[in-house]
């Protein structure tokens, strides 16, 4: 057996994370870890509709300055059946950074910077 389990995201505050995916995507702590001398958290969010799959957000406790994220050329998907609704919600939280009209597609930012893409269910 191979299958998917999850995708990390590293972050420097990791309040404002939880906030953000909580707000935008519904998403909610299935699991964490703790680091015993507290250096580390590792906290798995699951979607609403409760795949398997997670999105990990790893937080380090003496990170101070912001991740470099390249180019950014990878990104997260998720598809929805609700597109019209999200992508109201994502206006007003001004958190899309790019719109594909000609594909049907938008992106929004994290606080960190990682790109998400948000399609609609076909």
């Amino acid at each position: 057996m191979l299958k998917f389990n999850h995708f990390n995201f590293n972050v420097l505050d990791l309040e404002k994370s939880l906030d953000f995916y909580r707000q935008a995507l519904d998403l909610r702590v299935v699991r964490e870890k703790n680091a015993q001398d507290g250096s580390f958290k590792l906290v798995y969010l699951g979607d609403p509709e409760g795949s398997d799959f997670t999105l990990e957000l790893t937080w380090l406790r003496d990170r101070q300055e912001p991740y470099n994220l390249g180019d950014l050329e990878y990104h997260l998907a998720f598809v929805t059946d609700q597109y019209e609704a999200l992508h109201q919600r994502h206006q007003q939280m001004g958190a899309i950074c790019f719109e594909n009209p000609a594909m049907g597609i938008y992106f929004i930012h994290d606080p960190d910077g990682y790109w998400i893409e948000i399609v609609p269910q076909k």
